[in-house]
């Protein structure tokens, strides 16, 4: 079985059929996650043992006829996502061996689908990167070339799914890290909008822009999925009770009546030519596909990297406090021989040992921020103009339906080259954080290849309208089949 070929929806038909069973399908996902994994490190944990029983009881399900469209259908978790009596990392030593005793949201929903988990995917340590080059466990490589990064920070995700090993998996974006991970390996990735998949469950890095979302092999799978993510949780103050849709039925490949932006922000000095010139053709293909395409301004755009960089922090500051060597993860006080002189020294130690050099950087650059005499010169003002941000983009959404540009201003680039140079890496994030400081969905959809390396195209809507942001790259997806180029592994 070429089980890197199919998709959720052509492994349904086989399923449906009875073509081949569910432990059939859940063997050849494992063999192809265990057969690849040494090469591109994209799963920390392969949950054999849970996969083929979750595998028999979806068998059960299909056999009383029952079930949904990802009964039986292979995934696997980014590791800040919380599993009930499986190892959850957030790929940090600060959290090797820890056990949750329940479900993140997600988790227990996609479960209740039918969908069968192989276990946990490699990030960058609690979501904090570009390359998951920051994971404790060692970087993903990207599956079109190992010499490059996959993205992050939900590296091991697209690279689960670019690869073939499971059909669809999850991701969280706080500043782009399931989009510029989706770009990178040709592969649909989708922030959705805030509030809209809830985050319980999911290990906390900023609260106001955490996103959990999907990651699948094209626009329809994607539709699928967050279908079965989506919907308010009493445990979720900040999850929306607004209906979910139907997304499936907003799929066509017809544009006609649609406006879309070009932010003219978008392609200023540090845009790569070679990207911006496959930008440019999806551009035209999305107009010749009867939308109406002008350029727009987002006057304020240009301060949203440095916006993210303080609210990011500060928040991230804020919940990493809780790792302190005390009530769960990684404690100096079960190292042999050690004896701490006091709680302060067990504090320092456990910290200092377990975060990685990025989970430092940024907790010193967020408390800073948050410091008395600080906050106001910062923070506050961070979220000032994060409110200038989000009327640019009101603006511009009572006139567009959606907006259009780069994921990021690169290709792929080699694993190492930017791991000395962190302004560098935060860069990478340049077209990405805009839409998780206003809370607005955004897609990223495969639109060719600088060399052998893939380019996503971002697509940006209203407020809980992933409808039209799945509806555009449904449309541009059909009419280019750059989905369809997979790595030769």
């Amino acid at each position: 079985m070429d089980v890197e070929k199919l998709t959720i929806k052509s492994a349904r038909q086989l399923l449906d059929d009875k073509k081949i069973s569910v432990k059939e399908l859940t063997e050849a996902s494992l063999k192809r996650a265990r057969d690849l994994n040494d090469k591109l490190n994209s799963f920390v944990l392969i949950d054999e043992e849970g996969a083929l029983k979750a595998a028999e009881q979806a068998q059960e399900v299909l056999d009383r006829g029952d079930g949904g469209p990802l009964t039986g259908i292979p995934m696997a978790h980014k590791d800040m996502f919380c599993t009930a009596g499986i190892e959850t990392t957030a790929c940090s030593n600060i959290l090797k061996s820890y056990i949750p005793p329940y479900d993140a949201t997600v988790v227990a929903r996609l479960k209740k689908s039918g969908a069968v988990s192989l276990g946990k995917l490699n990030c960058d340590a609690f979501a904090h990167g570009a390359s998951t080059e920051n994971s404790d466990f060692g970087p993903s490589r990207n599956p079109y070339d190992t010499d490059y990064v996959p993205g992050g920070s939900s590296g091991g995700s697209a690279v689960a799914v670019s690869s073939g090993a499971v059909l669809f998996s999850t991701g969280t974006d706080t500043g782009g890290s399931i989009r510029q991970p989706a770009s990178f390996n040709n592969v649909v990735g989708l922030k959705p909008t805030y509030g809209r998949v809830p985050r319980t469950g999911v290990i906390a890095m900023a609260s106001s822009t955490d996103c959990p979302g999907p990651i699948a092999k094209n626009v329809e799978d994607t539709a699928l999925v967050l279908a079965a993510m989506a919907g308010a949780d009493r445990k979720d103050a900040t999850s929306s009770s607004l209906p979910v849709q139907n997304y499936l039925e907003s799929l066509t490949t017809d544009l006609k009546g649609l406006k879309i932006g070009v932010p003219n922000e978008f392609f200023e000095e540090g845009l790569d030519p070679k990207v911006e010139d496959l930008i440019r053709k999806a551009i035209s293909q999305l107009e010749e596909l009867g939308a109406t395409v002008e350029g727009v301004s987002l006057p304020h755009v240009s301060y949203s990297l440095a916006t993210y960089y303080i609210v990011m922090p500060s928040e991230l500051s804020s919940n990493l406090s809780r790792y302190d060597g005390i009530k769960y993860g990684y404690s100096v006080e079960r190292k042999k021989g050690y004896k701490a002189q006091n709680l302060q020294a067990v504090y320092e130690h456990s910290r200092s040992q377990g975060f990685g050099l990025e989970a430092k950087r940024r907790i010193l650059l967020g408390t800073y921020a948050l410091s008395a005499g600080y906050y106001d010169a910062y923070y506050k003002k961070a979220q000032q103009v994060r409110v200038l941000l989000r009327q640019d983009f009101d603006r511009v959404f009572q006139k567009y339906d959606a907006i259009v540009g780069p994921v990021t201003p690169t290709p792929p680039f080699k694993i190492g080259e930017k791991s000395s140079d962190p302004l560098a890496m935060y860069l990478s994030d340049v077209y990405t954080t805009p839409m998780n400081m206003v809370g607005n969905p955004a897609l990223s959809v495969p639109c060719g290849f600088v060399g052998k390396l893939p380019v996503g195209l971002q697509i940006s809507t209203r407020h809980f309208d992933e409808a039209t942001a799945l509806r555009i790259g449904y449309a541009y997806q059909q009419a280019t089949k750059f989905y369809e180029k997979s790595p030769k592994l």
